[in-house]
């Protein structure tokens, strides 16, 4: 059984009776199980929202296009009381063990509490599923998401309430598709719990608003109002003739989007049971493409391995050595686990033995290739651009420079592009010998460097840049840097400062969500299952000590004494007061007053402390374990001369750790050595 919005089925009709050799019969029906009933409103929607829930007619899930009109209505929505006291007892009492620690949590936390989620790509993963499975047990009365409803979102919905008629897909904003509309609007109507779905569509907020001030004005005796008017941009028209258009009108036909890709290849030809050549070429032929796309398709797969050969990723097997059906074989100096999804993974192998390995910007400059290789996150880097131009706009006013030179200059302005020169220049040379692999561009950008250069924790880089409407798209983004470093990079390229990059994300993608990395595993082994899904006793985390995990816990004390060590070059004094005990090793306390005296005695004779990956290396940290259940550290100070003559001394109390379940510091001194 399929169920789908389809359109026209003849090419599945024939492909399925090509692979079965068996006639296929199409039994088609527009009956749904659970019939719709179509609404057209004019009146203001939290007004409308209110009237359905009290129809009864909740969960009603309101369609946005953008995430910030979301995240504005269900604001909006806070000021209307959708839940009993009970309900929002419940709601309280499966909250209680929710991780809510980001910066938008408060606010998801707020909105929840209150019977209403939201659900959208810019929100954590660990958001979207709480929305779920709360909305799964009847709890939240009203959702407001965007339309990823109609991609098969987990989320019971009674009624499905559209805010507009239209979108922007990328390039220009046009009226729903017919399709798209159907997928959304079939959502509405739960089998076996409703006996109908309801689908409401909005007026335009302009319309509502004229008919008001008729209304109003008609009341007045006035004659004559004031029209508001619509948008300008960005803004196409609807009314109730077009939403009947959308309702009668099928399905598109649909188009196949088939792809050759370097992963494909990697994937068919790396097959040691079979033929990978072989199977290629038929996946290609069996494909819903007209003959000339066919053409072009062969054409691309053999550009891709001829590329792939001689970038050492694939190895023609001679036929002398051939001991199956295989062709080919996998570069076998590879890490088992290689991957490249990217289709310039391949420059990304031949670029980074091209850096200088012994410079102390080599781990920062792997990750600048790495992020090259990516899709740029564009609402991270419009925010970049944004805060370097609010930053350039306010030191040209103090310079006196006219206002015309100023928006000349803020043209020029652009994300920031570290190694840039070597990445062009790179890859420039790259294309020129494989000119197949044009189409596909480096982009460079700062974000994964940028808060690893300056130890920048996910709540640290949301907030200097505005993020919180969009954690999710930085996580993506920090999650695919990680996947390239761990999977891509190869093991004889990474030095150690490198490796601690791959740890500082890996250890911050599972604080932050690990919903990502999961599903990554789950891709990887079948079998995993994330450490949430397992069910544990109650007392099972106080049963395994905290430090127990040696490499583990290890890196979480290195991660905590680079936090206070970024606290002491910033001079931020209730930020270390913050992150270290009470008191000093002796019993003394320490106070603000105490820890800017350490301050102004190390700022006397250095102008600042360096937090760049050299600085973090660890030869300059000494760690023992001498003592039983305490460690010792001592953390160099490397200033710009090079004179590293200060010291943080600091122990770390295992038994503590375990009670609080983070390494708990105490700082003893910071003092010049010798």
């Amino acid at each position: 059984l399929m169920s789908a919005t389809l359109g026209e089925t003849a090419f599945f009709e024939e492909g399925i009776t090509k692979l079965t050799s068996t006639p296929t019969v199409l039994v088609k029906s527009d009956q749904r199980p659970v019939p719709l009933e179509f609404d057209y409103s004019e009146t203001p929607l939290e007004e409308m929202v209110a009237e359905l829930v009290e129809k009864k007619k909740a969960p009603v899930y309101l369609v946005h296009f953008t995430q910030l009109a979301c995240a504005g209505t269900a604001q909006n929505l806070l000021s209307w009381n959708f839940c009993t006291k009970e309900e929002k007892q419940q709601i309280a009492e499966l909250l209680h063990d929710a991780n809510f620690r980001s910066p938008y949590g408060k606010e998801v936390s707020k909105l929840l509490r209150h019977g209403i989620g939201i659900h959208h790509a810019g929100l954590l993963p660990k958001y979207r599923i709480l929305v779920e499975k709360l909305a799964q047990r009847g709890l939240l009365k009203v959702i407001c998401g965007t339309d990823t409803l109609g991609v098969g979102v987990n989320v019971p919905i009674r009624t499905v309430l559209f805010t507009q008629l239209f979108k922007y897909d990328g390039s220009s904003t046009k009226t729903l598709a017919v399709r798209d509309f159907k997928q959304i609007a079939g959502r509405a109507g739960r089998r076996g719990f409703d006996t109908s779905g309801t689908i409401v569509c909005q007026a335009p907020e302009h319309v509502i608003e004229n008919l008001r001030l008729e209304q109003k004005a008609a009341k007045s005796g006035k004659k004559s109002f004031v029209k508001r008017k619509p948008p300008e941009k960005g803004f196409v028209n609807w009314d109730e003739k077009s939403y009947r258009r959308l309702i009668d009108a099928p399905p598109e036909k649909l188009v196949s989007s088939f792809n050759v890709t370097h992963s494909m290849l990697l994937n068919v030809l790396g097959r040691e049971r079979e033929d990978g050549c072989v199977a290629l070429r038929k996946l290609i032929n069996d494909s819903h493409e007209a003959p000339a796309k066919k053409k072009a398709h062969r054409r691309r797969a053999f550009q891709i391995f001829r590329g792939m050969v001689e970038g050492n990723i694939l190895t023609i097997i001679p036929k002398s050595e051939r001991s199956g059906p295989a062709k080919v074989r996998l570069n076998i100096q590879l890490q088992e686990d290689f991957s490249m999804n990217q289709a310039l993974g391949l420059w990304l192998l031949e670029a980074i033995p091209l850096l200088d390995r012994e410079s102390s910007e080599y781990p920062l400059n792997v990750i600048s290739l790495v992020e090259a290789i990516l899709e740029n996150p564009e609402v991270i880097l419009r925010k970049q651009v944004d805060m370097l131009k609010g930053e350039l706009i306010a030191r040209l006013k103090n310079e006196g420079v006219s206002y015309e030179e100023r928006m000349e200059m803020l043209e020029e302005v652009e994300c920031p592009k570290p190694g840039k020169e070597f990445i062009y220049h790179t890859y420039n040379a790259f294309v020129a010998e494989r000119p197949w692999m044009k189409e596909a561009n480096v982009r460079p950008k700062s974000i994964a460097r940028e808060m690893f250069e300056n130890w920048q924790s996910f709540e640290d880089y949301v907030k200097t840049y505005g993020l919180e409407k969009s954690e999710a798209v930085l996580l993506r983004h920090l999650s695919e840097v990680y996947k390239v470093l761990s999977q891509t990079v190869p093991p004889m390229a990474k030095t150690e400062e490198l490796v601690e990059a791959e740890d500082y994300f890996g250890d911050l993608l599972r604080t932050v969500d690990s919903s990502l990395l999961d599903e990554w595993e789950k891709l990887r082994n079948p079998d995993y299952v994330p450490e949430l899904e397992i069910e544990k006793p109650a007392d099972y985390r106080k049963a395994i000590p905290f430090t127990r995990n040696r490499p583990a816990f290890t890196r979480a004390v290195r991660n905590a004494v680079f936090t206070l060590l970024k606290a002491f070059a910033e001079e931020n004094t209730a930020g270390i007061l913050a992150q270290i005990e009470t008191n000093d090793g002796e019993g003394q306390a320490w106070s603000a007053a105490r820890i800017e005296g350490l301050l102004d005695g190390y700022f006397a004779d250095h102008t600042r402390v360096r937090l760049d990956p050299e600085a973090r290396a660890t030869k300059h940290m000494r760690m023992s374990d001498d003592e039983p259940r305490r460690w010792t550290i001592e953390q160099t100070l490397v200033d710009p001369d090079e004179l590293n003559d200060w010291v943080l001394k600091l122990t770390v109390d295992l038994d503590r750790s375990d009670a609080e379940e983070r390494p708990v510091l105490v700082l003893g001194a910071m003092e010049a050595i010798g």
